[in-house]
C-alpha cells in the first residue's frame, strides 16, 4: 500500500507540464544521440550539466534520466540499419540486426527491439520502485567500512566482468585509481602528483576524461579508418510488425534478457553493456528450434535479448546511485554532479529529505519509456536522415560541441587541452584493445575509497580488523574474493574468453 501512494505522489511530480516537457525533451535528444555515432549520453549529458543550473531539481534529473535511457534506444536504429553502433551497448544488436535488415526485415528488427526496450525498461523501473525502500533501511547500516568493502567489490565486479583481458582490465582500473590520486590530499592540503602545474592541484576533471577517451578517442579511432569503412548507407524498410513466430521466439528471449539486465544493472561496472553482451552469448547457448535461423545469419532472439537487457540494466543502475549513493558507471557518476549541483546529497537520505525527487525520477521513467516507444516506431525515416550528414561535417561538430561543453564546466581552457590529451589516450586504448569503461569506474571510486579507508582507520584507531569485524563489511570483502577465485580458475577462465570472443 505504502509503495503505491509513493508511486501517486511519483506521478503527480511527473506529470506536471514542465516535467513532461524536459522528459520528452530528454528522450528525444538521448534517441538523437543514441542515433548519432561518436555521441554518447555520457558527453551529451556532460556537456548539458551546466545547463541544468536554471532547472528545477525534478525537472533537471528527468531530462538527464531521459537521455541516458533514450540512447540505449536510439543506438539500435543504427546499429539495425546501417551495421553501425550508435552506443556502445548496440554493438551486440549490430550482429543479427544488421542481418535482418540486409534480409528486408529491418522493420520486424527495429519492432522488436522496440517492443522488448519498452517491456524490459517497465520492469526495471517497476524494480527500482519496489527494492530500493528496502535497500534504502539496508544503506543506513553503512559505515566507511562497509562502503570500502562495497567498492572493492565493485573493482573487482569490473574486472570480472569487463570483456577481454583479465590483466588490460585490471591495468585499466589501477590506472584510474591513480588519475584519482591527482589532486590535493584532504586530510594534509599537501598538492600529489600534480607536477607543480596549478590547474591539477583540483585534480583532473572527470567530464574531461569522460569526453576525452570516449568522445574524441572515438572520432579519432574513426577518422583512422579508410572512408569505404567509414561509409554510412540506409537500408531498406518494409513490413515492420514482426509475425506470430517472430513473437513467440522473442518473447522468452526479451524475459530472460530482462531478469538478466534487472541484476546485472545493479552491479557497478556492470549495467546495460555488460547485460547485453551476457543476454546474447545465452542466447547462443539456447537450443535452436526447428527451421529457426542460426545466429549471426538474422535471428530475431539476437535482437530482442540484448536490447531488453541493456535497457533493463539502464533502469536497474539507478538503484545504487539513489540507495547507496554510489553511481554504478559513468552517466551515474554525472547524474552525482547533477544532484550535487543542486545541493542534493546522493545516498539513502535522498527518498526521506527529497520524496518529490526519487519518487517523481521513478514515475518519469514509465513515461519516458512509453515516449521512446511512440517515437522510435514511426520516426525511423527520419533518423535515417540523420545519418545521411557527411563525417566530414560530423565529427567537427562533435569536436566543437565537446570542446564548448568542457569549457563551460569550469571555464578555463585548461580543459580543453586535457580533453584532447586524454583523446589521444583514448585511441591508444583503442589501438591496444583496452576497454576505457574501468578506467573510468576506478577514477570514480578511488577518491571515495581512499576517504572511506582513512575514516574507518581514523574510527577504529587503526586497527585494521574492523574491515572483518564488522558483519557487512566481512561479506562483502569475502564475496569479492570468492569472485577473483571463480574467475581465476581455469575452466571458468577459458569460458569467460570463449564468451568474449564470440561476441566480438
Amino acid at each position: 500500500m505504502e509503495l503505491i501512494n509513493h508511486l501517486s505522489m511519483g506521478f503527480g511530480v511527473a506529470f506536471t507540464f514542465t516535467n513532461l516537457l524536459y522528459c520528452l525533451g530528454g528522450c528525444i535528444l538521448g534517441t538523437l544521440i543514441g542515433v548519432l555515432p561518436g555521441i554518447g549520453p555520457v558527453a551529451t549529458i556532460a556537456m548539458l550539466l551546466p545547463a541544468t543550473y536554471a532547472l528545477p531539481p525534478v525537472s533537471a534529473l528527468i531530462m538527464l534520466a531521459g537521455i541516458y535511457y533514450g540512447a540505449q534506444y536510439g543506438g539500435s536504429t543504427t546499429a539495425i540499419l546501417v551495421n553501425l553502433p550508435g552506443e556502445s551497448s548496440s554493438v551486440v544488436t549490430v550482429i543479427d540486426g544488421y542481418q535482418m535488415a540486409r534480409k528486408g526485415r529491418a522493420g520486424p528488427a527495429l519492432a522488436a527491439a522496440g517492443l522488448g526496450s519498452f517491456f524490459a525498461g517497465c520492469v526495471g523501473t517497476l524494480i527500482l520502485a519496489a527494492f530500493a525502500p528496502p535497500l534504502t533501511e539496508l544503506a543506513f547500516k553503512f559505515g566507511p567500512a562497509e562502503y570500502f568493502s562495497l567498492m572493492i567489490l565493485g573493482l573487482i565486479g569490473a574486472v570480472v566482468l569487463a570483456s577481454g583481458s583479465l590483466l588490460k582490465a585490471i591495468g585499466m582500473i589501477v590506472l584510474g585509481l591513480l588519475l584519482g590520486l591527482v589532486g590535493t590530499d584532504v586530510n594534509s592540503g599537501v598538492a600529489r602528483y600534480s607536477f607543480d602545474v596549478p590547474e591539477l592541484t583540483d585534480g583532473i576533471g572527470f567530464v574531461a576524461i569522460a569526453m576525452g577517451v570516449f568522445g574524441y578517442g572515438e572520432i579519432i579511432a574513426n577518422l583512422s579508418r579508410p572512408d569505404d569503412e567509414r561509409e554510412v548507407f540506409t537500408a531498406k524498410v518494409s513490413g515492420l510488425f514482426p509475425t506470430k513466430e517472430d513473437f513467440k521466439r522473442m518473447i522468452p528471449a526479451v524475459l530472460r534478457g530482462t531478469a538478466l539486465g534487472s541484476s546485472l544493472g545493479i552491479l557497478p561496472g556492470g549495467g546495460a553493456l555488460l547485460s547485453a553482451f551476457a543476454a546474447y552469448t545465452i542466447e547462443k547457448k539456447t537450443k535452436l528450434h526447428p527451421g529457426e535461423v542460426p545466429f549471426g545469419k538474422g535471428n530475431i532472439r539476437g535482437v530482442a535479448a540484448p536490447e531488453a537487457a541493456n535497457n533493463a540494466g539502464a533502469q536497474t543502475s539507478f538503484i545504487p546511485l539513489l540507495t547507496l549513493g554510489i553511481p554504478p558507471n559513468a552517466v551515474m557518476a554525472l547524474m552525482v554532479g547533477a544532484m550535487t549541483i543542486h545541493n542534493i546529497q546522493p545516498g539513502p537520505q535522498v527518498m526521506t529529505s527529497n520524496p518529490e525527487l526519487f519518487w517523481g525520477l521513478i514515475a518519469s521513467m514509465w513515461l519516458g519509456n512509453a515516449m521512446l516507444v511512440v517515437l522510435n516506431l514511426p520516426l525511423i525515416g527520419m533518423w535515417i536522415k540523420l545519418l545521411t550528414v557527411p563525417y566530414k561535417f560530423l565529427f567537427p561538430a562533435i569536436v566543437l560541441f565537446c570542446a564548448i561543453g568542457v569549457y563551460s564546466t569550469n571555464n578555463n581552457t585548461w580543459d580543453i587541452w586535457m580533453v584532447g590529451i586524454f583523446g589521444f589516450v583514448g585511441y591508444t586504448f583503442f589501438k591496444l584493445g583496452c576497454e576505457p569503461a574501468p578506467l573510468l569506474l576506478g577514477f570514480i571510486l578511488g577518491p571515495m575509497m581512499e576517504e572511506n579507508l582513512r575514516r574507518s582507520l581514523l574510527l577504529s584507531r587503526g586497527d585494521w580488523s574492523v574491515f572483518v569485524t564488522r558483519p557487512i563489511s566481512l561479506g562483502l570483502l569475502l564475496a569479492a574474493a570468492l569472485l577473483l577465485v571463480i574467475v581465476l580458475l581455469p575452466a571458468v577462465k577459458a569460458k569467460r574468453e570463449e564468451a568474449f570472443v564470440e561476441v566480438d
